[in-house]
Parts: C-alpha cells; structure tokens; sequence
C-alpha cells in the first residue's frame, strides 16, 4: 500500500509544474496527512521529490526523467529512431515526435524541431500523451477497436477545450468520429485540438499485429495546413514504415492494451 500511494504521488506531482504542498497533495489523494508527509519524507531522500526553500512545496526531481533516458539508451532505441525523426523534421520543417506505447499509455520519448537547432526545452517530453485531444492518441487508438479504445480513454478521462484547443472532443461520438475518420485516411490529422492555432499529423507505427509507437508532425495552423498535412503524411508513413521494420531488433517496449494481440 505504501509503494501504491507512493507512486500515485509521483503521478500526481507530475501534472503540478510549480509543485504542491503537503495538504494539497493529502487531500487530492484523499491520504491521511501524516501517511502522506512520511512517504514524500521518503521520496525525498530517495532523490524522487524535492521540497523546495520556503518548505511550503514538495516538486518532482529529473530522477524519474533520467531513469527513462538511461533505459531507452540502453535499449538502442533512441539511436535508432532520432535520424529518422531527425530527416522527417528537416523534409517538413516541422516538430517531430517518436512516442512509444506503455501499458495503457503512450509517452513522448523523442522529437526533432525542424525549425530550431540546438536544444530547446520541450514539456511534454516523458509524458504521457492525453489520447483524446492529440495527434498521437488518435493514432494509437485508431489501431484498436473502438470499444478498446473506449475503455482507453474513460480511463485516462477527456481533455477540456479549455485545457486544450477549443475543437476537442469531449464526447465519445465525436472522438469515434475522428478516429473512424483516421482509419479511412490511414493517418491521424487535428486542427486545435491539442491547442489553439495548432495542427498535427500523425502515423502509427505497427510492428505485426500491435502498435508499438506513433510518429507524429505539430505546427501552427497557418502553416500546417490540410494540404500540407496530407503532402507529410507521405514521409510520415515512410518512417512509421522504417521504424516498424527496425522495431524488433531494437527492442522497443510496448505491451497491446487490453490484451489486443
């Protein structure tokens, strides 16, 4: 039990950017306080959690961070996957992105600016992508049926427009809608839904009968326009292609939801 509410505070401190406090935690927890101050005492000095200098606020280290880098190197994954990230950003000029399936999650695990050099920050690299308002969740869905799909989605609950862009779906007919419409496509495509004035492409990478990851293209909207999207989509699914037939040698991770062969 002590491991469990342990790891929901880790899960839970990871959507707090400028941390939390010890109520505040305790009691979107629903945790006793002293339960809850004695396992972030321990997460503390197991270099997980920091308190920060007014002592008032408990924020995530780099440990977990670095924990997944150091696996994903060891696996050659990364090696691997970055030329190909790396030429389909620099052919489009746009943001690209390798994530890979978890469980019942999708997480960002790579990305190439097709725009920028160098090393730029990015957010929601290690996170898990909200699958019904990006790109890249409809991608990994559209592979699945819809009831698993579903079952996906209720888990992780819906993105808010407010939250996101004001186009996304925040009822299951209308996510059914985009992904039915991916299928037929072959791609995933969005327009503010992620966030306003933005608009992402998407290609699953199925290796066999499973997806093991997605790779995807982000950008404002008056540049990535429809027929853009669909122009990239073509080396888009060049890549997906590569990776997939890559994928067994390199290991890449990934388990099928919900038992899905």
């Amino acid at each position: 039990m002590s491991l469990k509410n342990g790891l929901r505070i880790l899960d839970w401190l990871a959507s707090q950017g400028e941390g939390a406090g010890l109520v505040a935690i305790a009691d979107a927890l629903s945790l006793p306080r002293s339960t809850c101050h004695r396992l972030l005492t321990d997460l503390v000095e197991g270099g997980y959690v920091r308190q920060l200098v007014d002592h008032s606020r408990y924020i995530l280290t780099m440990r977990m961070t670095s924990n997944g880098l150091e696996f994903l190197s060891l696996t050659g994954i990364a090696d691997i996957a970055q030329p190909i990230i790396e030429r389909v950003a620099a052919k489009t000029g746009e943001l690209a992105r390798l994530s890979l399936v978890d469980g019942d999650a999708i997480i960002w695990v790579g990305k190439a600016d097709g725009q920028r050099v160098g090393f730029r920050y990015d957010p929601d690299m290690g996170h898990a992508a909200r699958l019904s308002c990006t790109s890249t969740g409809h991608a990994w869905l559209m592979t699945m049926t819809d009831e698993q799909a579903v079952a996906l989605v209720i888990k992780q609950g819906f993105g808010q427009p407010n939250e996101f862009g004001p186009n996304a779906p925040t009822t299951l007919k209308a996510l059914l809608g985009f992904l039915h419409a991916a299928r037929v496509r072959g791609y995933a495509m969005i327009d503010e839904v992620f966030a306003p004035r933005m608009s992402a492409v998407a290609v699953p990478v199925v290796s066999g009968s499973r997806c093991v990851g997605v790779i995807s293209l982000a950008g404002p909207r008056v540049r990535l326009t429809v027929e853009k999207i669909h122009e990239y989509s073509v080396p888009l699914r060049e890549a997906a292609n590569e990776l997939a037939q890559l994928s067994n040698m390199a290991g890449f991770p990934g388990r099928p939801p919900l038992g899905k062969g």
